[in-house]
């Protein structure tokens, strides 16, 4: 049982605290399906929350996936699906502060990816307190991976890539990060998300401009937002950015936005369809 530092104590005062991780089938945030996830921490009373649950991914497990967090096809048959789970996933997550390494790129994205197949809006944690872009900002000399983080700053990581102690271990190393370099996180949660993402001091939320909630969604599962005639996506890896510029940089995954495994929103889709063919035919 450890001590929380004064700084971690302060900031997340009152809130739920939950340590995040997933194993998978594979690498990609678009098609790739969850095959366990873990939720560790803590209610915002102090009661301790331990969420870990298998997962049939409805696809055959690659072997090069199974040999890394060692869950294969039969330790899955016969588990529920993703649905089952999504509502107290949901519940959990939802309003929480999550703390995952490498989460906001990869595991929040796939997981919200496996919500938008089931027609579920993914929940909406306060923030994502990302260890690895923790250790970064903080130049924490590489390498930057979980395991080398936690040999670096004492912590056993005994059963790397399953998702409990992975989960785990990233909270503690988000301590241990708090404890050696409190000034760096003597501000509000909101503050200390944006300077993980940015490494800038937050401007007033009037400078900003509106966030992507509170653009008006395109299609009914909220992946495509319109901003003053412009199509903003708001998930995966081209999360934020405007479809004419993706069209630009990365026309292949524009094609599959295009399809029905992108956005199944079908009018939607159509309605993307005629604005990208316009730039190709223009």
């Amino acid at each position: 049982m450890w001590l929380l530092p004064t700084a971690m104590v302060d900031v997340l005062q009152g809130h739920r605290v939950l340590a995040f991780d997933l194993e998978t089938t594979g690498i990609s945030t678009n098609s790739d399906k969850i095959v366990q996830i873990a939720l560790i921490g803590a209610d915002s009373d102090g009661t301790p929350i331990h969420y870990e649950v298998l997962i049939n991914p409805q696809r055959t497990i690659p072997y090069g996936a199974s040999n890394v967090h060692g869950i294969y096809d039969s330790d899955v048959r016969g588990k529920p699906n993703f649905n089952h789970y999504a509502k107290e996933i949901s519940d959990l997550m939802k309003g929480s502060v999550i703390v995952g390494h490498n989460a906001r790129k990869f595991d929040m994205p796939l997981l919200e990816n496996e919500f938008f197949r089931c027609g579920i809006s993914p929940p909406k944690p306060i923030v994502v307190l990302d260890t690895l872009e923790t250790v970064r900002r903080l130049k924490i000399p590489r390498p930057h991976n979980l395991g080398a983080q936690c040999a670096r700053h004492g912590i056993d990581l005994s059963n790397a890539h399953d998702a409990a102690a992975d989960a785990a271990a990233s909270l503690l190393l988000l301590w241990k990060l708090m404890r050696d370099h409190p000034s760096s996180f003597r501000r509000s949660l909101e503050d200390i998300e944006h300077w993980l993402i940015s490494g800038e001091a937050r401007k007033e939320e009037s400078d900003l401009g509106r966030s992507l909630s509170d653009l008006d969604s395109l299609d009914k599962n909220g992946r495509v937002r319109i901003d003053d005639g412009i199509y903003i996506i708001a998930f995966g890896r081209h999360r934020g950015k405007d479809l004419k510029t993706i069209e630009n940089e990365d026309p292949r995954y524009v094609d599959w936005l295009l399809s029905p495994k992108g956005i199944e929103d079908d009018d939607a889709r159509e309605i993307l369809k005629d604005f990208i063919s316009s730039i190709r035919n223009g």
